[in-house]
């Protein structure tokens, strides 16, 4: 620390004697003075005070020597109760000020001899009250005058994350799992890089800073009873060591909690493949020998890096909600963080978080609570998206019940699958987010994604001769978020000047010039959540939004998965477009917000969002190829919008014949169409040249407008083809139909596969024939599409089915796909569909999507949605969870199994609707 000081006044004597060289005489000596013993967060917070006095021509010394000066002019620096506070406070006759009970809180005020004392209720706060000084003396050019002043944050932590994750999956390996080394992330070994984040990470005053990753602790750290469980070489493994090290120290001195994120339950890969296990498997149980290796990787992981939080995922990894998820974390992570503490002698504990995703986070917490108190919760404010700042419904309730729980709620912003990759810094938008978390959700906690190309960190999507960083393209979006976790009770007012000052900063073009951006942005930052919320099919990555939706994605959302809390939490009350269209036809009033008012509302928006960029545009005066940009996203903006509101007429127009059967309808769907495919065609040529790909995650799990397998479907240009044959098929069929009629064409019957059970009595039933599907249950279907009349069925116990989930072991000399039916309803004792949303896995064997929904009607029971499973030849196992489903039977791996809403509960009306497009 010594070091440290004598460093600092050294440098500060340097740049003194330099300026006086230059002609530049400083205008005032200033000595810093901070107790002997500080807290590394308050020498910090005192070098960044230094380092903006001089900027401004001050001539700066620091001593740590606890003594105040009797000469100069003085900056005291330190704790609320410290000798040395109180010291200068009463030197230099200072009221005693009363300050906020609450962490990370300030005072600054200066004597009438301009003296200036700053005290913290904590070392973090002494270190804001620093950055605070140090802000206004760059806004101002020099120390202000008189100054009297206490701040605190509104929100307990407010974080950014980093995703030590990939595009793709690494080979021969599943989802999230991804070693520390440098050939996977170079970027993490990178000091000045992580100087570089920190910095800015304190200059928003946050204080937490997660790493995701599937399995981190087999990259940290080794265990004397599992040495072979370590994935990385010698090399490696002290190379991450020291990183680790470096990057906890460097945060802790920045008032940072560096809080490392894992997924439940995983193991390393060669922990795995030692005890012939998966890594993961989410209908696996509890194994007390993962138990015992997960709680011996936590303790390790404590005890070595006790400046570290954990956040725990219960979900993805293991079966939804239950006792397991209890039992894992209340007897296998607490022991594990507490067993570290102990070897550590320590009792303070690090944060805990549990993500309440996939699993009963209030029961979970209300066994965890007794055990442990510095827990904290965290759920997704939007899902997977941006998409309003009125959250309600049960979304809300959940929000709201875990923020009653005693600890504290974290609002998690994640992903952003519908904003990115175009820019987005609608400080209005963002604001009022932050407002919802207060007083709708009731949390006081922010854990901030990145705006765009989480998985592609450090870089942007951007195409550049050199790739832009994430920290310096989306400085304002961090920034704004940052701000309004701090404190989003600012008047709107004052914050539009404050923006508009910065941006204007940016581009060196002025105030006025700064606030047509910021109207730029904050016109356009309305588009694309409004999209999602009244248009799309979920809230989750899933779906990539700006790369487009095909017709029968807007016509028929639920044919696709449609995730229900998108529409009945994720944005004010409203209609969906079909709602709409069947209103329309019975005229019948409409209910809030409506598809034809946002299509109107976006393109308005839109139009509004160029013309600010160019009024904008004569004023630039540097970073002009940024603004460049910049300015080609909002002309980007503008193309998504009208393409999106184009289609939605058309759309309109189609579910209007669906009523009127007057073909006259379709006919006029016609030109709107036509109209969405040359806006496509803009957005295409737009970002052509400016963008390597739509969409950071280029996997399997993307599904909508199409799939993203082995990083394919990432472009514009590469969906632009299919928009337009989408286009040309439904001209031509409405020709046909003008020509033929309304017969819509039925799929060939699906042809049973050779195969032979191995688990099973070797039963079979037909699904015409009356025959029970259930072993324990007369239930026989009453209705299904003649594709499945004969196909063989595996009848099974639905009571078993229930209790213990579903197990079918075979053999096959060729590929095969398994047949699936899910219930359509949400109840315990159905096996609830695929979800990608909750359920990383879900599309491991192709069954995510729907193949044919509303096949099969069971007296008594729900519809019935199909899904197939993809096995290769030879000895496989279906495993599934627990609920009740239908194992409808086997085809050949190279059938093509059609895909549509048979429709068996209206008379195959949606099936006659989506073969307008096949």
């Amino acid at each position: 620390m010594k070091n440290l000081i004598k460093t600092l006044i050294l440098s500060y004597t340097l740049l003194f004697a330099l300026s006086s060289i230059a002609g530049n005489l400083p205008k005032n000596k200033i000595t810093i003075v901070i107790a002997t013993r500080a807290h590394a967060r308050v020498v910090f917070g005192a070098h960044q005070l230094a380092g903006a006095l001089t900027s401004a021509g001050y001539a700066v010394s620091t001593t740590q020597q606890g003594v105040l000066p009797k000469t100069g002019q003085v900056i005291v620096v330190g704790k609320v109760g410290d000798a040395l506070i109180i010291k200068a406070t009463s030197a230099y006759q200072l009221p005693l000020k009363k300050l906020p009970d609450t962490k990370e809180g300030f005072s600054i005020s200066s004597s009438k001899q301009q003296n200036i004392v700053i005290s913290g209720i904590d070392n973090s706060g002494a270190l804001y009250g620093c950055m605070e000084l140090a802000d206004q003396i760059k806004a101002k050019g020099k120390l202000p005058e008189n100054i009297s002043m206490t701040d605190r944050p509104e929100m307990v932590l407010r974080g950014a994350c980093i995703g030590l994750q990939k595009t793709t999956y690494l080979p021969g390996r599943g989802v999230y799992e991804y070693p520390y080394t440098p050939e996977t992330f170079p970027w993490f070994y990178d000091k000045a890089l992580w100087i570089k984040y920190l910095d800015q990470m304190v200059e928003n005053r946050m204080n937490s800073l997660y790493l995701w990753n599937g399995h981190p602790f087999a990259s940290l750290v080794r265990l004397k009873d599992y040495p072979y469980a370590v994935e990385v070489d010698d090399a490696t493994f002290k190379k991450n060591e020291e990183v680790f090290k470096f990057l906890t120290e460097e945060a802790n001195k920045r008032g940072i909690w560096v809080i490392q994120m894992f997924y439940n339950i995983l193991v390393s890969k060669p922990f795995a493949e030692h005890n012939h296990i998966k890594t993961q498997d989410r209908n696996r149980p509890i194994i007390p020998m993962i138990a015992d290796y997960t709680r011996k990787s936590i303790a390790a992981f404590v005890e070595k890096y006790p400046n570290v939080g954990l956040m725990v995922c219960l979900g993805e990894a293991m079966e939804g909600e239950g006792q397991d998820d209890i039992d894992w974390f209340t007897k296998t992570i607490i022991p594990g963080v507490k067993d570290g503490l102990k070897a550590l002698g320590k009792t303070d504990e690090p944060p805990i978080v549990l993500r309440a995703h996939d699993t009963d986070a209030p029961t979970v917490m209300k066994y965890a609570l007794p055990l442990y108190k510095n827990l904290y919760t965290e759920a997704k404010y939007n899902g997977e998206a941006l998409t309003t700042y009125t959250p309600r419904g049960p979304w809300a309730e959940l929000h709201r019940t875990l923020s009653h729980l005693g600890s504290v709620q974290i609002e998690n912003i994640h992903i952003m699958a519908n904003l990115e990759p175009f820019r987005y810094a609608s400080s209005d938008f963002i604001q009022k987010c932050v407002l919802a978390m207060h007083n709708t959700y009731e949390s006081n906690g922010l854990h901030l994604y990145p705006e765009s190309s989480y998985w592609d960190w450090p870089y942007t999507a951007d195409k550049a001769d050199t790739r832009l960083l994430q920290i310096d393209r989306d400085w304002l979006w961090y920034k704004e978020w940052s701000r309004y976790a701090w404190n989003c009770h600012r008047d709107s007012i004052q914050e539009n000047k404050y923006w508009s000052g910065q941006i204007a900063n940016q581009f060196g073009c002025g105030q006025k010039y700064g606030s047509d951006i910021l109207e730029a942005y904050n016109q356009s930052g309305e588009i694309e959540p409004k999209l999602l919320r009244r248009y799309g099919i979920t809230d989750g990555n899933r779906q990539t939004l700006t790369l487009g939706m095909f017709m029968s994605q807007l016509i028929n959302p639920e044919r696709y998965g449609l995730f229900t809390l998108l529409y009945n939490s994720e944005g004010p009350e409203g209609e969906m477009i079909g709602e709409y269209a069947e209103k329309e036809w019975k005229h019948q009033p409409h209910i809030g917000e409506t598809p034809v008012a946002v299509l109107n509302d976006i393109v308005i928006r839109g139009k509004k969002a160029i013309a600010a960029v160019e009024n904008a545009a004569p004023g630039i005066k540097t970073n002009k190829a940024e603004f460049e940009r910049v300015k080609n996203d909002m002309y980007c903006y503008n193309a998504l919008a009208n393409f999106y509101a184009a289609k939605v007429q058309a759309a309109l127009q189609v579910l209007k014949y669906k009523y009127s059967k007057n073909i006259a309808d379709l006919e006029a769907a016609i030109p709107y169409l036509e109209s969405s495919v040359s806006y496509y065609k803009q957005l295409a040529a737009l970002t052509k040249d400016t963008y390597l790909y739509a969409n950071s995650m280029q996997t399997q799990q993307r599904k909508i407008p199409i799939g993203g397998n082995d990083g394919k479907n990432k472009t514009w240009a590469e969906l632009l083809p299919m928009y337009q044959q989408e286009l040309d098929k439904f001209k031509s069929n409405v020709a046909l139909l003008k020509q033929n009629g309304p017969e819509a064409k039925m799929a060939a019957p699906l042809k049973p596969a050779e195969v032979e059970l191995l688990s099973q009595t070797g039963d079979y039933y037909n699904l015409g024939a009356q025959q029970s599907v259930f072993t324990d249950t007369t239930a026989t279907a009453t209705v299904f599409d003649p594709v499945l009349k004969q196909l063989k069925g595996i009848p099974l116990s639905k009571a078993a089915q229930v209790k213990e989930g579903t197990t079918l072991k075979f053999t096959s000399k060729q590929p095969v796909k398994v047949i699936v039916g899910f219930f359509n309803a949400k109840d315990k004792q159905y096996l609830p569909e695929p979800q990608l949303e909750t359920d990383a896995s879900a599309n491991d064997y192709g069954q995510a999507e729907i193949k044919i929904a509303n096949a099969v009607f069971i007296t008594g029971l729900p519809s019935v949605n199909l899904h197939t499973y993809t096995f290769p030849a030879g000895t496989n196992t279906l495993t599934l969870g627990k609920g009740a489903c239908l194992v409808l039977g086997f085809v050949d791996g190279n059938t093509a199994v059609p895909v549509y809403d048979a429709g068996m509960n209206k008379g195959g009306a949606n099936r006659f609707l989506d073969a307008l497009f096949n």
